[in-house]
């Protein structure tokens, strides 16, 4: 396995100015990004404003190496991300065989040039979360040979009929499927454009009692981030860290995860992966939110959302930006101090409610919106204003997919990927460079 965040250093000055342009990926094909003073002035989030609020430290929180070794002895050899991808579990279908249903939870426009659904006998009863890829391991686009695309998916425990992202409900028996346990996978695709694309899921689990077991990560993806060897992803109130090199198979197929009578089990997936660590919140605080990766800045840095104490109707979103460490003993971990916090090295306030998904690259800002019912929006902020996505004849600005909880830009393809609802799908930079011209 070749060196994560090898060709960085060397190739930081292109990379930049390709990221640059990826960073309008919000923007619809024939769409044109317009001043709100044109817009939907009653929704303007306006502009940034840099603000003192103290309450984004992140305490480092790293799980001893005995413990995690323990459970590997306990369970076998860790086995590579090839693995997953060379004995794939399902498929996903072509945007031919998606439903229309399916297939309006994609922006207006433009069109996009790969577009895929999941597996409805995989995903139902799933929401849809986060997705990150190899680009952002590494800016080759690559881990080691293959191109991958990592996908969130939280539910509720086995047989519980969660929503999965298509249809809400507003009954007693949604009340009580939504107060029990969440389960959170990440799904790996192989991404080579040469390739039928497949893939396998993985459960999300945290060891307790010293590695002998290991409990689920009980939590909905709304952030997801792949860098160098380590994925990070958002819990109600931490940022959990796992190891690609750690990835361990399951020997039971039981309807629980842990150890079982006979050996391990994850709600009948074959692999798991385990934490090694988080970064938490201190008590109290509002929880993360979004998460994506910034190359623009040096050393990279990690963007992360959080609501405001006062979130609602006059509330607002907190952008926290946390430098990632230069140490090449912390690969993918944060920059932390001697106490081993990390505190934001940039914090910035939106007027913006209701953020699902964010991007940074210098000082612009762009933010999705969930629609009400319907399409959401995509903004860009920086300190002197807001300015929307548009499109169609009557210039309007509710143009995205109702609910893309991440955005990753590859550099070498020159492809964006996100998700919403049951569709995967990855837009052209070249047509949002037209659109943006």
């Amino acid at each position: 396995m070749k060196h994560r965040g090898r060709h960085r250093r060397r190739k930081r000055g292109r990379a930049l100015r390709a990221f640059l342009t990826g960073t309008a990926l919000a923007l619809t094909g024939a769409a044109t990004m317009i001043s709100v003073s044109q817009a939907t002035v009653d929704e303007n989030p306006g502009p940034l404003t840099a603000t003192a609020d103290a309450s984004g430290r992140l305490t480092e929180d790293l799980l001893p190496s005995r413990t995690l070794d323990r459970l590997t002895r306990e369970m076998g050899r860790p086995v590579g991300i090839g693995a997953l991808l060379a004995g794939p579990d399902h498929s996903l279908r072509p945007a031919a065989a998606c439903t229309t249903a399916e297939r309006a939870a994609l922006p207006a426009a433009p069109a996009t040039t790969r577009t895929h659904c999941w597996d409805p006998a995989d995903t139902g009863g799933r929401h849809p979360g986060a997705v990150t890829t190899s680009a952002d391991a590494d800016d080759d686009g690559a881990w080691g040979t293959h191109r991958v695309v990592l996908a969130g998916w939280s539910t509720a425990t086995a047989g519980s009929g969660a929503d999965d992202g298509t249809a809400a409900g507003n009954t007693k028996e949604a009340a009580a499927r939504s107060a029990r346990p969440v389960l959170a996978r990440v799904s790996f695709v192989d991404a080579d454009p040469s390739h039928h694309p497949a893939y396998t899921s993985a459960l999300l689990v945290v060891p307790v009692n010293g590695g002998r077991d290991y409990r689920p990560l009980a939590s909905d993806l709304s952030g997801m981030v792949w860098y160098e060897d380590k994925l990070l992803v958002t819990s109600d109130h931490a940022v959990y860290v796992y190891d690609m090199h750690r990835i361990l198979r399951t020997t039971v197929s039981a309807p629980s995860a842990g150890r079982v009578p006979g050996g391990w089990s994850a709600y009948g997936m074959r692999y798991v992966l385990p934490a090694v660590g988080a970064y938490r919140l201190a008590p109290g605080a509002p929880g993360p939110g979004a998460l994506s990766l910034d190359r623009s800045t040096a050393p990279d840095s990690l963007v992360l959302t959080q609501r405001t104490a006062g979130d609602g109707e006059d509330g607002g979103t907190l952008l926290r930006r946390y430098a990632f460490s230069t140490d090449p003993d912390r690969n993918g971990l944060l920059a932390t101090g001697a106490t081993g916090q990390a505190d934001p090295v940039e914090t910035l306030r939106t007027e913006a409610t209701d953020v699902r998904g964010v991007l940074s690259h210098r000082s612009g800002w762009y933010v999705s919106r969930a629609g009400e019912g319907g399409p959401g929006s995509l903004w860009r902020q920086d300190t002197e204003g807001a300015r929307v996505t548009e499109c169609g004849t009557d210039r309007a600005s509710h143009c995205w997919s109702a609910s893309t909880a991440s955005l990753s830009y590859g550099e070498r393809t020159g492809e964006v990927w996100t998700q919403s609802g049951r569709m995967l799908f990855a837009l052209p930079l070249s047509e949002i460079d037209r659109a943006l011209d």
